[in-house]
């Protein structure tokens, strides 16, 4: 990728960004809601009462999230036909340093020493830090290859979009209060700036992390490399459409947050793809045009790999987060919702369209 092409991509996507910053705030202000209380930092007061649980709510949304994905799943595994490729490497040292600061990490996370009381609520991010030395060994062994080792400079760059990334997230989702942290009370803001953006600068190289390490395993997507063809994935039409009412949906999660907060994964991927559709570059979705989910299938199950840990190490901690989604808001696994993790299927795809955008993509460094 040129320069001319990486700036002007960039640009699509700031301006896509600041359309999706100000739309919620738009509706807010539409509906006559104090604005203040959206904007309050930290966020530490609830205002949004949410719905209680719905059978017909979740028996709805289980079918639909059965209907999207068993399909896919059931494909994968009747094209296992490729054979797995053996290890390239050993287990580098550097891997066994990576498995010992997870081990650490999280008996320090799980337990209450006193004399770590007051580092207690800093200990998610050394956990990931060792979970992505992890995942990045576990590629070279298998491949040969991985971001630590032949692309420094694009794995740092991820780093750095990545908390940016998050903080976008949070932002969002002040306007439907569907998770909350607890624990936090007595920082300030700079401490809350710090406790929050070390963890949130891991979720980029988790996420793109975990998939270069499926994709050393041709048998997990084996058979979605030719599999339904959607035309209309590469239509211009069908991306304003989507367009207009992603961006319609947006601006009204704040006035109805029960109805619409799946809205809250759903609207920033399609708006920009959208934008980068109508604008004449490629997505994220242009394979599914020749009938190759591969990609898709691998990045959705990279997020939901990563939000497993997680919610794991979520559980146990002192600092921690903690779930309100309307409808749908039993059957736990560890704090979670069963039917919220159908959230990370997309938030696999979000990771790699703002990663492409804004990180580095010299494959060499």
């Amino acid at each position: 990728m040129d320069n001319g092409s990486t700036y002007n991509g960039r640009a699509i996507y700031l301006a896509a960004i600041g359309l999706i910053i100000l739309l919620p705030l738009g509706g807010v202000l539409l509906a006559g809601k104090e604005i203040a209380k959206y904007l309050q930092f930290p966020p530490l007061t609830r205002y949004v009462e949410h719905a209680g649980f719905s059978w017909l709510a979740f028996g709805a949304i289980a079918l639909f999230v059965f209907a999207a994905v068993s399909p896919l799943i059931g494909r994968a595994v009747r094209g296992q036909t490729i054979v797995g490729q053996r290890p390239a490497r050993s287990f580098p040292l550097w891997g066994w340093g990576s498995i010992f600061l997870c081990a650490v990490a999280w008996v320090l996370a799980w337990s209450r020493f006193e004399w770590f009381v007051d580092y207690q609520i800093f200990t998610f991010s050394p956990l990931w830090f060792g979970y992505i030395g992890v995942v990045n060994a576990l590629t070279y062994m298998r491949s040969g290859r991985c971001m630590v080792l032949h692309r420094p400079k694009y794995l740092t760059s991820l780093f750095m979009v990545s908390a940016i990334f998050w903080w976008f997230f949070e932002y969002l989702n002040r306007f439907v209060q569907n998770w909350y942290y607890i624990n936090i009370e007595g920082l300030s803001s700079a401490q809350y700036v710090l406790f929050a953006t070390l963890p949130f600068s891991t979720v980029l190289p988790a996420v793109l992390g975990t998939y270069e390490l499926l994709r050393t395993f041709p048998r997990l997507s084996g058979g979605l490399a030719t599999y339904k063809k959607l035309d209309f994935v590469n239509s211009r039409p069908m991306a304003l459409t989507l367009l207009v009412v992603a961006s319609i949906g947006l601006l009204c999660i704040g006035i109805y947050p029960d109805y619409l907060f799946p809205l809250l994964w759903l609207s920033p991927l399609l708006i920009l793809t959208s934008v980068q559709l109508i604008t004449g570059n490629q997505t994220i979705f242009a394979p599914l045009s020749q009938g190759n989910w591969s990609r898709i299938f691998l990045l959705a199950l990279s997020a939901l790999i990563c939000g497993l840990f997680w919610e794991m190490w979520n559980y146990f901690s002192y600092a921690k987060w903690l779930y309100s989604i309307p409808f749908v808001q039993r059957f736990h696994i560890f704090e979670m919702p069963v039917l919220g993790y159908a959230g990370y299927l997309p938030f696999g795809l979000e990771c790699a369209v703002v990663a492409e955008c804004f990180a580095k993509s010299d494959q060499t460094d």
